[in-house]
């Protein structure tokens, strides 16, 4: 009978013991270059020191202070408006949208959905976001997603600090894109979207360039406490499980790019984090990003999987709510609706907002644009499209306070900025 088939799907011993014998291979060509690359930053113990005292919000500011950093005045100034108790209080917020005044006091937490945005270009931007936040008695995101050049923003008036400094007082999960991806070049064949679809079957890292991004992580976790960062790659995955099964606290995310599209390939993505989980059960895996093409059943599906594997609280779902308006899908998106369907019945998943509002982006001078995300600073400005840019994101903002609208008025939690609501 064909039930009895399952039992032909475990996986045998020998072949668990044969990968392991492999992999713990002093003489093992692959594995040798990654432990002299973690060599340059000291034992796995010494280099989470170093990433702990890095990310400290007093030593942030210290080095703001130190290059006289414009941003060191925004960032007093958004600790004063959480001082002040500037900003809605959930509960208030709650009341204010909630339908059914009885309902406000049902939410079940357990099941809130986490208000995020993509992506947080630059540091003045999250002081438009504040300002309109505080005046409009709004929401801010509970995660934040970055996409800018790390050597740019490292050397833009300490740009990389004041975002990590603001997100600690907010009290939120931020993810940082390191320079070394697809789009830097690796591939030398490939250039941009004229030759896009060379890129198809994920945005690589190729030859030597994986453990150049291991090299990357661990110098800007040193230097500036960064732990989450975007993966995009395969052999980039298994080296970031590699590295934390090493003792480094390094968490990633796993981009759309990877194309988890259906409850197989979350299976995989899923099944990967659980061989490598450390002793105790954690996996630097802390989300995935779905393809833009799942509908509602796959997302059941894979959170059957999740907590079959005991990932239910560990690995987020995070799911594209809008897009931007041009370059990366057929507009409108909007997939609103179909998250408050699943806002009570699937748990620990993000609404992703990377485009406005599909009524108010398709109206904008400058619509939102996927590839401008690639764009360095000095062509925005040559361009003139930095106003027009941050108009992009506070109208992304605006997709997020009509999430969490629609989501409240349905009776399902959203987790916002913890130490501001």
């Amino acid at each position: 009978m064909i039930q009895d088939l399952h039992s032909n799907l475990r996986i045998p011993q020998e072949n668990l013991d044969a990968f392991n014998r492999f992999l713990t291979d002093p003489s093992n060509s692959v594995i040798a270059p990654l432990m002299e690359i973690i060599g340059k930053y000291g034992t796995p113990a010494e280099i989470n020191a170093k990433a702990k005292e890095a990310g400290k919000l007093e030593n942030l500011m210290a080095r703001l202070k130190e290059q006289n950093s414009p941003y060191l005045a925004d960032l007093a100034w958004i600790q004063e408006q959480i001082d002040a108790k500037a900003f809605i209080s959930m509960a208030d917020y709650r009341k204010k949208h909630c339908t059914d005044p009885a309902a406000a006091q049902r939410f079940d937490d357990d099941f809130a959905v986490t208000l995020e945005i993509s992506a947080l270009q630059y540091f003045p931007w999250l002081i438009s976001q504040v300002k309109h936040a505080i005046a409009n008695q709004e929401l801010m995101p509970g995660r934040y997603i970055r996409v800018r050049l790390m050597k740019e923003q490292e050397n833009d008036n300490g740009d990389i600090l004041a975002v990590a400094a603001a997100m600690r007082m907010l009290g939120v999960t931020y993810v940082e894109t390191l320079d070394t991806k697809g789009a830097d070049g690796s591939n030398i064949h490939l250039g941009g979207p004229d030759t896009i679809t060379g890129y198809f079957g994920g945005v690589g890292q190729p030859n030597g360039y994986a453990l150049k991004w291991i090299d990357e992580f661990l110098y800007y976790y040193t230097n500036y406490g960064v732990q989450q960062v975007l993966n995009v790659n395969p052999g980039t995955i298994f080296l970031a499980y590699m590295i934390h099964k090493l003792g480094i606290d390094i968490e990633f995310k796993i981009s759309v790019f990877m194309g988890n599209d259906n409850p197989y390939s979350v299976l995989w993505t899923l099944m990967t984090a659980r061989l490598f989980s450390r002793e105790d059960g954690t996996t630097p895996l802390i989300g995935f990003n779905f393809s833009n093409s799942v509908n509602n059943e796959t997302i059941r599906f894979s959170a059957d999987i999740r907590k079959g594997l005991d990932f239910e609280k560990l690995v987020r779902f995070e799911h594209h709510i809008t897009e931007t308006y041009k370059s990366i899908v057929i507009q409108p998106y909007d997939r609103t609706a179909e998250l408050v369907e699943l806002g009570n019945v699937v748990a620990n998943i993000s609404a992703k907002h990377e485009g406005g509002p599909v009524d108010i982006d398709k109206e904008r001078a400058h619509p939102s644009d996927i590839l401008d995300y690639f764009s360095p600073k000095e062509a925005i400005l040559q361009a003139g499209l930095m106003d027009a840019m941050e108009i992009n994101f506070l109208d992304k903002h605006e997709s997020v306070q009509r999430t969490a609208k629609a989501l409240t008025r349905a009776g399902v939690a959203v987790y916002a900025a913890p130490n501001l609501h």
